[in-house]
């Protein structure tokens, strides 16, 4: 199956290593910079446009990846759609949920496979914890405690996540919505969402922190912080059964090594047992999130990370937005 990338930054690099070893090609690759289409397209020897339509169009191609910036997602995800592609579309799809529901209400028609990039759900740890819980090992679940962030860089304030029109959001949008879309995993939907979305240190119209309670028909409770402001890179994500507990720490790079610790109650309490279970060495979240979308395509196997799955979380996003807004204090 022949692929195409449309943006060729950071993440649309990623996605083209992660092809490395597929049984798929990279035939094109587009960007409005023309300099990093290039240089992505000269690296895996194949085409180039700084034109995205071309590529979209393009029918020698069968699964489009869009790894634009959030203005661009849902446009560009809804014409791949429209001519036929398999689209793996970053998060969050859409700057808001009315953009999300047109690329829904696109795809219903169209027999075609769409992941949407939350890629946190293929990281060994997380793979790994799920089949702790699922196991029974863990007890029913109580609540989940969130936290992830990275400080940013020197001009951070003048890239194009940190303006409204162009991301729709900050931080909440931004890596609080991976943290949503895990404690969806584990937890399903939530009736309720409450939280803060402040701007603390950054000169920017967007969040650079934000603070948030989920909790769902069952009275289990997610509360999560995700900050532009975390001067060391951490991801650290604690789920809490009755009789168990799970911490998962680390991304690999300098989030530190990947790490899953299970601690299991003994029936007389004290101290519990412990597991340790590292992951070291290259993160291959985004192979196997492609491979994900590859057996769908091959052999209708689900999907895992819907365009559903992030229109539920866009919508918990809002909620929070307009809580946070209307609790501001005078």
């Amino acid at each position: 199956m022949n692929v195409g990338i449309v943006g060729a930054g950071l993440v649309g690099k990623k996605r083209a290593k992660a092809l490395e070893g597929l049984d798929v090609k990279l035939l094109s690759v587009a960007d409005v910079v023309e300099e990093l289409a290039k240089g992505l397209a000269n690296q895996y020897n194949c085409k180039y446009t700084t034109n995205w339509k071309e590529l979209v169009k393009d029918d020698s191609i069968d699964i489009v990846f869009v790894s634009t910036i959030h203005e661009s997602l849902a446009e560009i995800t809804i014409e791949a759609i429209k001519k036929g592609k398999h689209v793996l579309v970053e998060k969050p799809v859409a700057r808001n949920s009315k953009e999300l529901a047109k690329v829904l209400k696109v795809a219903k028609d169209k027999n075609v496979k769409i992941q949407v990039g939350y890629n946190h759900r293929f990281h060994p740890a997380i793979m790994k914890a799920k089949k702790i819980i699922e196991s029974g090992e863990m007890g029913s679940l109580m609540f989940i405690r969130g936290r992830y962030g990275h400080g940013g860089r020197k001009n951070y304030n003048k890239e194009w996540r940190a303006f409204k029109n162009t991301a729709g959001g900050g931080e909440l949008l931004d890596q609080g919505s991976h943290l949503i879309d895990l404690s969806r995993l584990f937890m399903g939907n939530f009736s309720s969402a409450i939280g803060y979305a402040e701007t603390f240190f950054w000169d920017m119209d967007v969040e650079d922190n934000c603070f948030v309670l989920l909790r769902n028909n069952n009275g289990q409770v997610a509360s999560l912080h995700a900050s532009w402001t975390q001067w060391k890179n951490t991801f650290s994500f604690e789920i809490f059964g009755k009789i168990g507990q799970l911490n998962i720490d680390g991304l690999g790079g300098s989030y530190g090594t990947e790490t899953l610790t299970f601690y299991k109650m003994k029936p007389e309490f004290g101290i519990p047992d412990k597991q340790v279970f590292e992951f070291p060495g290259e993160d291959i979240s985004w192979k196997l999130e492609f491979e994900n979308l590859l057996g769908a395509i091959k052999k209708d196997t689900p999907i895992n990370g819907t365009l559903e799955d992030a229109y539920e979380a866009m919508k918990l996003i809002e909620k929070i937005y307009r809580w946070s807004e209307q609790n501001k204090s005078a």
